[in-house]
């Protein structure tokens, strides 16, 4: 198995030399497993890689392929390929302690439903990637591992909590696989480590078999979904995971003959034309909280860009991002603190220092009553009709991921533009969506002066993950092919 060291093979082009045996999957996981076990060291991206049972999954892709199961095409379309999982989703026989001791050691006893899906389709389960305790952080680091370091610097976060998950597939570990995200925690570290991601709507991804369980309030705002270097494999990875789950609460909130969850075989491809008519808006920041001028640039190419390859493209912001932010932070904050609290009360001295940190911040909010809990939900509602109104003419918008590229391990402030950006304000661009449940997907955009990676994020209105895809992927197209971090080469 050959690539070049700047520009490392999709999980599709991995496919598609295995089907045409150009080279077998034995080989592909063999050299993935030799790369994790030279780079893993100094990334800290697996924290449960089993090799045995990576050649024996291997090993039994090969005989489908020697046997010559039916025709070629009728293989999966993962066939062979590598991917990781994060370990918070539950894999067969492997760890799923989402980075804390409370859980320490232990081991799953079967897959998630999405985990048995990518199998299905042919993928070979590397094993499972780093996160921060109970996912509580926009950093990977944790009492039980330690902390996970970015590809592209060593002295920077790979970002949270799918820190490790972005390590391992930008530095080439992985081919692509799966993280969760409750407040950016997919497209925070996917821009950090120059890699793509989406955040799709709640329920077309079951979250079944992830811990903490995404329910009550959560069940709003938190998902799975895929984690690739290229949009195509997160096309791939989306189709084949989207499919509801009795177990996914998120699954009870719309009749699924109605709602789109599965992906038709109709909306696969989305005409050319179709896409191009659609309106898509663009904004730099939201007026509070400053971005690089990196950033800046980066939202403004990618503007650029689609403008060039024929889209309508206009600069517009919607009115009621601040406010969705506040709300944001009702659920995520306020409701995720009492979740917690009866799991962690009489172990305090048993967390880690991020989770220390994330309990400081929600123990000085009062708890929930019943009013104030419902005041948020009929608040959120209000908040999505209106940004939902305001997207009929703008069904897409560009705008940045994050504040800042990736920071050096336990920053907590930085100087953008003459201002203090707060740990807390730096990531608002993110959870924006994660309150009103759109779809998001980060494509790398740019580098910073000093060489690291910075995403856009483009977004689309519910259910429309395949108009976001087919956006990104023309974007991806114009900028060009995707690079390696040198840790990568």
């Amino acid at each position: 198995m050959t690539s070049s060291p700047h520009l490392l093979l999709s999980a599709r082009e991995i496919a598609a030399q295995i089907r045409c045996k150009a080279v077998s999957p034995v080989e592909v996981a063999r050299v993935h497993l030799d790369r994790i076990e030279r780079r893993n060291p100094k990334l800290n991206a697996f924290v449960d890689c089993q090799p045995e049972a990576v050649l024996a999954q291997a090993r039994e892709a090969e005989k489908a392929i020697l046997r010559g199961d039916g025709d070629k095409d009728e293989l999966g379309p993962l066939h062979g390929v590598p991917l990781s999982i994060k370990s918070s989703i539950d894999v067969a026989g492997h760890l799923c302690e989402a980075g804390s001791r409370l859980r320490a050691g232990y081991i799953a006893s079967e897959d998630a439903p999405l985990v048995a899906r990518l199998r299905a389709a042919g993928a070979v389960i590397l094993g499972v990637t780093n996160a921060p305790e109970l996912l509580m952080a926009w950093e990977t680091d944790n009492l039980l591992y330690g902390r996970t370091n970015n590809p592209w610097d060593l002295t920077r976060t790979a970002g949270g909590s799918s820190g490790g998950e972005a390590a391992a597939i930008s530095a080439g570990l992985s081919a692509g696989g799966v993280g969760s995200d409750g407040g950016g925690s997919i497209r925070e570290p996917a821009h950090f480590c120059g890699i793509c991601g989406l955040k799709p709507t709640p329920g077309r991804i079951p979250s079944t078999g992830h811990f903490p369980k995404a329910g009550g309030p959560f069940a709003l705002i938190g998902v799975v979904g895929p984690m690739a270097r290229t949009v195509g494999d997160l096309q791939t990875l989306f189709e084949v995971m989207a499919r509801w789950d009795d177990g996914d609460p998120s699954y009870a909130y719309g009749d699924p003959c109605i709602a789109p969850v599965g992906v038709s075989a109709g909306a696969r491809e989305i005409h050319d034309a179709a896409v191009r008519a659609i309106n898509i808006g663009f904004f730099e920041d939201d007026g509070r909280t400053p971005v690089t001028k990196e950033t800046r640039s980066a939202v403004n190419r990618a503007a650029s860009l689609l403008l060039s390859c024929g889209f309508r493209v206009e600069p517009f912001r919607p009115e009621g991002l601040e406010r969705a932010r506040q709300l944001w932070w009702e659920f995520f904050g306020r409701a995720g603190g009492m979740i917690l609290r009866p799991i962690l009360r009489g172990r305090e001295s048993e967390l880690s220092p991020l989770l220390r940190e994330f309990r400081g911040w929600t123990d000085t909010e009062p708890v929930h009553s019943g009013e104030s809990l419902l005041a948020a939900w009929l608040g959120r509602d209000e908040v999505r009709e209106k940004i939902l109104l305001q997207m009929r003419k703008y069904p897409v918008l560009i705008c940045p991921v994050a504040a800042i590229p990736a920071f050096r391990h336990g920053e907590r402030e930085w100087q953008v533009e003459g201002k203090t950006v707060r740990y807390l304000d730096a990531w608002s661009y993110c959870e924006w969506f994660n309150l009103l449940g759109f779809p998001a997907v980060v494509v790398p955009m740019g580098y910073s002066d000093e060489g690291l990676p910075i995403g856009v994020q483009i977004v689309g209105r519910p259910w429309q993950e395949e108009v976001v895809l087919a956006v990104a992927a023309k974007l991806e197209e114009a900028r060009g092919p995707w690079l390696a971090p040198r840790l990568a080469g």
